[in-house]
């Protein structure tokens, strides 16, 4: 439990620290660096029993697409405290491509949250505007349903250890980051922004690639390895939380009522969706 809510709280604390590391870095240079940070491991860890192009399909999915889009949507304007509930949708996204790819069909409770959601992400849709823009909820949606993806080709190999493949995988996003950079950014190249950047942007991209990257990722994965997955899914509900509470103590973010509201309707569907019902509940404290 206490690993478990760690890892939400860094998660959280990562969508405050995107809106520091941009300040230093455009979006893909900041994608780059998150990922040649969590790859160094690589160094030392042999890869996973899974063929390169598996591999390169899942860093493409789950982290070059997830945080170039994401970052994207910050330099579009995306607020991080909106930025942590609406990559949430990833959940539902996921669950929608298991049940078209995988068979993996949905249960009654998981379609009511979904439908929750979804009526919260409406909500927060109603309430675009300038401070707001379409194009950044436009972006951070796109940048759930390739986490998405991601997630419905890691449950395709199961079997392979999280650590080494959260390693591998985290090699693949650097070179379309810095491709992406050098035919989109106006700004300096990586190396002069590198040598120009505030110690607090630097900071922002070891945490995100050490911290919410290679050591999150690898106990949330441990953890989904020893215990039931209904025990350690309600936890994410922690991240959205300390990611709206994280922006409005650091940038005093504060938003509408349709806005709470509807982010309210994101975290209660996810809460429907993830929480274990009431004979699951029953089964694990007997056990």
């Amino acid at each position: 439990m206490a690993l478990a809510t760690l890892t939400s709280i860094i998660w959280g604390l990562a969508f405050v620290a995107i809106k520091f590391g941009l300040d230093g870095f455009s979006a893909p240079q900041l994608t780059a660096m998150r990922f040649i940070v969590a790859a160094l491991p690589a160094l030392f860890i042999a890869p996973p029993k899974l063929s390169l192009a598996s591999i390169v399909l899942i860093g493409s999915t789950l982290f070059a697409g997830q945080f170039l889009l994401l970052f994207f949507a910050y330099a579009a304007g995306l607020p991080p405290g909106l930025a942590s509930v609406s990559q949430q949708m990833q959940a539902f996204f996921t669950v929608l491509l298991a049940a078209v790819f995988l068979g993996d069909r949905p249960s009654l409770r998981q379609c009511a949250g979904m439908a929750i959601a979804f009526a919260g992400l409406g909500a927060v849709a109603l309430t675009v505007g300038a401070d707001l823009p379409a194009l950044a909820l436009g972006l951070a949606l796109a940048g759930a349903f390739s986490w998405a993806v991601g997630n419905v080709l890691i449950k395709r190999h199961s079997d392979v250890p999280v650590f080494p493949l959260v390693v591998w995988c985290s090699l693949v996003p650097p070179l379309p980051a810095l491709v992406v950079s050098l035919v989109l950014d106006r700004g300096p190249p990586l190396s002069v922004a590198l040598a120009h950047a505030s110690w607090l942007s630097l900071s922002a991209a070891l945490y995100l690639g050490f911290g919410a990257t290679t050591i999150a990722y690898a106990i949330w994965g441990r953890l989904l390895q020893l215990y039931p997955t209904a025990a350690v899914a309600p936890f994410a509900l922690l991240a959205p939380c300390v990611g709206i509470l994280g922006s409005a103590v650091v940038f005093g973010e504060a938003f509408s009522p349709m806005r709470y509201a509807g982010m309210a309707l994101i975290l209660a569907g996810l809460a429907v969706t993830l929480l274990p019902g009431y004979r699951l509940a029953r089964r694990m404290s007997r056990a």
